[in-house]
């Protein structure tokens, strides 16, 4: 068996009362964990290889605590407090990013975008809607849609109120994980398995989804799907502000490049270079049909919005008396960008 791990992570989680697992919990994720730390995990839970969601008992949670201190000592005290659990825990071992095959391992993935360990679209996530149960939210956390009725009787009858905050497959990231550097005004608008990094600000309204995020800084005032990744802002454009759409999925990444601004109930389907603007209630997709104009508003050529991926310095607008979508160049945006090429 190989020592070497594509990740490694202990969790504690929620199971129904047929042992099914309804989600999981990994306080310290690791990705390519070391190969001492691997090979002492593997000879107390008897892992011998492959990608693997083992449960194991508070006692062998001591004994691997134990194992542990001398060669990764913040995975140490993790299993020193995972010992004293009352739920059920699980340790899960990928030896290579293949198709998920667990809800652990699903959830596991997960938490490695939400910890900033990968990038969207950086792993592979065959397979994960069928393994993430929909589950009801609760304030007494994951509780199987088959077994709520029950619970909320049971509260009831104790004089308590079992809240249920939404019915879906992915919880909300803050009940996991809060990165650093980032304002949120409503966290139940971001998934786990979104990736938030350094600097992001999501305002009321915006979303961001599993397997999409933004680099940050930046704002969001809008929705990120899956898919989607927002790039770093620039300081002279004060940032990438997103209030409209940016849809993604499937194999599909969808990159906006550094300082752009998506209008309000504007939208892309293709990706962005830096310093894009997209005006507000605009959609531009791949098969979008754009007029390309000169500096004398002169038609140059149509083209489709694929033809126009990637490249800096567009502004995208849509004729008021036409109706025809029409690309210029961002004049404003490189001048700015020239000016802090002399400035540096």
């Amino acid at each position: 068996m190989s020592n070497s791990l594509y990740s490694l992570a202990f969790g504690v989680g929620t199971q129904n009362r047929q042992g099914n697992w309804l989600e999981v919990f990994y306080a310290q994720p690791l990705l390519n964990p070391a190969a001492e730390l691997v090979a002492k995990t593997a000879a107390v839970l008897g892992y011998s290889g492959g990608n693997q969601a083992i449960a194991f008992t508070s006692n062998q949670a001591s004994e691997l605590a134990e194992a542990l201190k001398g060669v990764d000592a913040t995975q140490a005290a993790l299993l020193t407090r995972l010992a004293e659990s009352q739920r059920p825990l699980v340790a899960t071992l990928l030896a290579d990013d293949a198709a998920l095959s667990s809800t652990p391992e699903a959830y596991l993935k997960l938490h490695l975008l939400s910890h900033r360990l990968v990038k969207p679209h950086g792993q592979n996530l065959t397979g994960i809607f069928p393994l993430l149960p929909n589950v009801a939210w609760t304030s007494q956390g994951a509780i199987d849609l088959a077994e709520l009725a029950e619970r909320q009787l049971e509260a009831r009858l104790k004089g308590e109120l079992l809240e249920v905050f939404s019915v879906d497959k992915f919880p909300k990231m803050t009940d996991y994980v809060v990165p650093s550097g980032v304002r949120l005004a409503d966290s139940a608008r971001i998934r786990l398995g979104a990736y938030v990094g350094e600097g992001t600000t999501v305002m009321h309204e915006g979303f961001v989804n599993f397997n999409g995020g933004t680099e940050g800084p930046g704002m969001i005032e809008g929705r990120v799907s899956a898919g989607v990744f927002v790039g770093k802002g620039s300081d002279l454009g004060g940032g990438c502000s997103t209030m409209g759409t940016l849809s993604g999925g499937g194999n599909i990444v969808i990159s906006v490049g550094e300082g752009c601004l998506i209008g309000a109930n504007a939208g892309i389907g293709i990706p962005l270079g830096d310093r894009n603007i997209v005006e507000a209630g605009l959609y531009v997709t791949a098969g979008t049909k754009i007029a390309l104009l000169d500096e004398q508003n002169q038609l140059v050529k149509v083209v489709k919005g694929r033809d126009l991926a990637g490249q800096a310095d567009l502004l995208f607008r849509r004729n008021s008396q036409t109706g025809a979508v029409e690309c210029k160049t961002n004049k404003t945006a490189i001048e700015l960008n020239e000016a802090l090429h002399a400035h540096n």
